[in-house]
């Protein structure tokens, strides 16, 4: 583990080290820091943990305070449940919110269940469909608990029964009072009318806030307001503007009718100003901005939006013209923080580029400046000649780093944040996968920090033109991540904390008067740690990977912590699966679950292995003729005959250029450095024997992207 140390906020202070009792670790006092009072209006948890992030201004945090460092020891399973019946099909992304000692959650299989918070008994259960779309939790509100499908229908059910008392579809040709943005019969899309119903829903004052998540074919995104007695749409706000709206100007041509910029993860409201805060993803075609010239409003941005009316008051863009997936979609925290001595009213926004924007939520003004620096150039991409830099400094690295996770795979070309790329696959950090990403901040107001779960995952982008293929995360690369603390009042890390697994893809972060905070991880173990520097204090087997937020209520006098344990398909795409719902209290005897096979991290070839002594470079291998395919490939992952090869220790391989190929090849091991076949004109072979057991990545140093495995037993 590494730990990278940040000067601290004027009014922070980290405690004296730590020291160890038995397993558990108890840190010394923390001390006290003078904080803002935060707005009543936003609401507050305590027996309740009425909303996915807590409250309206997504604080995940509790104020009960039984489980501190001290009582740790004594804190266990008080039940589990297995939702559907112990399944490994599906991930689970769902976080529960608890009402009066009932947990209601729904499941991928489209379920929603209430669950008695005291013994985990099942009080009803409603099924909404069989299709099948990530869930990320339901609202409550008038005695209705709130939910979307896969079908992208919005259900509003009993809470006492959960029979359906209304359902809305959305997603439809109809939307937009005739502005369906235009029609394509030819290609079955009307105005980029496609993607699901996405994020968790929001309730405020009589209206639920339900957002999209988009589709390779590039939804338009749209953020809506419901009547939440009737499921009555009161307002749909577009995030690619159509003809005449503020913003179509940022598009080449027609390219917001197919946009994307969706929101797909919920808002935060305030109350006091009506406003809701949605963040909006990036631009399609993701990676390819040669098609739509501008710098494409709102993709990448937050936008402040009239919560009754649906006005936007003011926006802030992240990214302009996105060609990186850098989209910062994530639930933005609202704070009151004290800034050069005047008290602002802030929220906290930002994820994958690895560094916050922090702004005035009354207009968008950046509360620690905000410099528009050049950025590297490549025309065909149309690229935005500047990029905004926030004050303060990121919680991440901003460019791949030699030592660590986000070491490049060799012969790719790679930069920083914002290299440009084109046809040749080029390895950026921070990239699609974080930096953060989308699991959940938490704001502490004991240290006046919010917390954020980070990714060390490097992304290797082309275009996807004449048969390239997206590398996205290229093959054999390290996966890592960590955890940071950051001042708002000075947007300056105070410390991050770089571990084995990325965190960065729901794995939120809960904190609690008791000054221990709780986060999972893909390998299925939830952390408590000291809230203060991030030192693990305890840690419970869960039995499937935690990409949800836990939770804390209580119930007759007990606090519980809660969480769902289902996995997810990324960053790893083998984390363990499942349906494992978790309640904990002090003196809980449930014990853990076996552990399940942890994810890989590298990310790994998953073609089956093939035997034999030979690899032919440049082609695809033809799984049904059993041979390396008849032409040459020099754009695809796979072009190693074959990619995946199983042989005993002793074994000579030999390598070869077939002498029709077109291209130079060449193999080379590498982060284990193993071997070297150097160039291979077309014709010429090479060969290398394997003493060592192990398992040896290599790639094509010409066409980088190209990589095999060879497992030597």
């Amino acid at each position: 583990m590494e730990r990278r140390n940040f000067l601290l906020g004027a009014a922070a202070t980290l405690t004296a080290p730590a020291t160890i009792t038995g397993a558990i670790i108890e840190p010394a006092q923390a001390a006290t820091v003078p904080l803002e009072r935060q707005p009543v209006s936003l609401g507050v948890t305590g027996r309740d943990f009425p909303k996915v992030c807590g409250n309206l201004g997504n604080h995940n945090y509790s104020p009960l305070k039984q489980i501190t460092a001290r009582t740790l020891r004594r804190l266990g399973g008080a039940w589990h449940v297995n939702l559907e019946g112990g399944s490994t099909s599906s991930a689970q992304q769902s976080t529960c919110v608890v009402e009066h000692g009932v947990l209601y959650v729904q499941t991928t299989q489209q379920n929603v269940f209430a669950v008695d918070g005291k013994t985990g008994k099942i009080k009803w259960r409603m099924n909404l469909g069989d299709e099948k779309t990530n869930m990320r939790g339901v609202a409550l509100g008038e005695n209705l608990v709130f939910s979307t499908s896969g079908a992208n229908i919005v259900y509003a059910l009993s809470k006492d029964t959960g029979e359906v008392v209304w359902q809305r579809q959305l997603i439809t040709d109809g939307e937009g009072g005739g502005d369906t943005g235009g029609c394509d019969p030819e290609n079955g899309q009307c105005g980029g009318l496609t993607g699901t119903l996405a994020g968790a829903v929001v309730y405020w004052d009589g209206l639920i806030y339900v957002g999209m998540q988009g589709s390779t074919g590039g939804a338009r995104g749209r953020a809506y307001a419901l009547k939440a007695s009737t499921g009555e749409i009161v307002w749909m706000f577009w995030s690619c503007p159509g003809e005449g709206q503020f913003g179509n100007d940022t598009w080449e041509g027609e390219s917001w009718k197919t946009g994307g910029a969706v929101p797909w993860i919920h808002p935060a409201v305030d109350p006091d100003l009506g406003l809701v805060y949605w963040t909006f993803g990036g631009s399609y075609p993701r990676l390819d901005g040669s098609s739509r010239g501008g710098d494409n409003l709102f993709a990448n941005s937050i936008v402040a939006i009239d919560a009754k009316t649906g006005e936007r008051r003011w926006h802030f863009q992240s990214v302009h013209h996105d060609i990186w997936d850098l989209d910062n979609v994530m639930a933005p925290v609202l704070v009151d923080i004290n800034v050069k001595g005047k008290l602002r009213k802030a929220v906290v926004y930002g994820s994958k580029v690895g560094m916050f924007y922090i702004l005035d939520r009354r207009n968008g003004e950046p509360l620690h400046g905000m410099e528009e620096r050049p950025v590297p150039q490549y025309a065909q991409q149309k690229t935005a000649a500047t990029q905004p830099f926030p004050g303060g400094e990121p919680f991440t690295p901003q460019a791949p780093e030699f030592g660590k996770a986000i070491r490049p795979v060799p012969f790719y070309a790679w930069g920083g944040l914002y290299t440009p790329h084109w046809d040749r696959a080029t390895i950026i950090f921070p990239g699609a996968g974080g930096g953060a990403d989308w699991a959940h901040l938490s704001y502490n107001p004991h240290t006046g920090w919010v917390y954020i779960g980070y990714g060390l995952i490097n992304s290797g982008f082309s275009n996807s033109r004449d048969g390239r293929v997206n590398t996205s995360r290229p093959l054999g690369e390290y996966f890592a991540g960590g955890i940071a603390a950051v001042d708002p009042r000075t947007n300056t890390p105070v410390w991050a904390l770089d571990r084995e697994w990325s965190l960065a893809h729901g794995n939120g972060i809960l904190t609690t008067a008791g000054r221990v905070m709780f986060q999972g991880g893909p390998d299925g173990l939830l952390h408590a740690m000291d809230d203060t520097d991030g030192t693990i204090l305890w840690s419970f087997q869960c039995g499937a990977g935690v990409h949800t937020s836990p939770i804390s209520y209580e119930i007759d006098g007990e606090q519980y912590i809660a969480v769902l344990a289902g996995g997810n398909g990324l960053p790893y795409p083998d984390i363990p699966k499942g349906d494992h719902l978790w309640a904990f209290k002090l003196g809980g005897k449930v014990p853990p679950a076996p552990t399940p096979t942890p994810p890989k991290k590298r990310n790994d070839i998953r073609a089956a292995a093939l035997t034999g002594t030979t690899i032919t470079l440049g082609r695809i291998w033809d799984a049904s003729n059993q041979q390396p395919g008849a032409t040459e490939n020099t754009v695809a992952q796979n072009a190693m005959s074959p990619q995946h090869l199983r042989v005993p220790k002793g074994t000579t391989v030999t390598f070869v250029n077939p002498a029709d190929n077109a291209n130079a090849h060449a193999a080379v091991s590498f982060f284990e450095y193993e071997f070297d076949t150097g160039v291979l004109m077309p014709g010429q072979s090479s060969t290398h024997t394997f003493d060592t057991p192990g398992e040896y990545f290599y790639n094509d140093a010409i066409f980088p992207q190209s990589t095999g495995k060879i497992v030597v037993y």
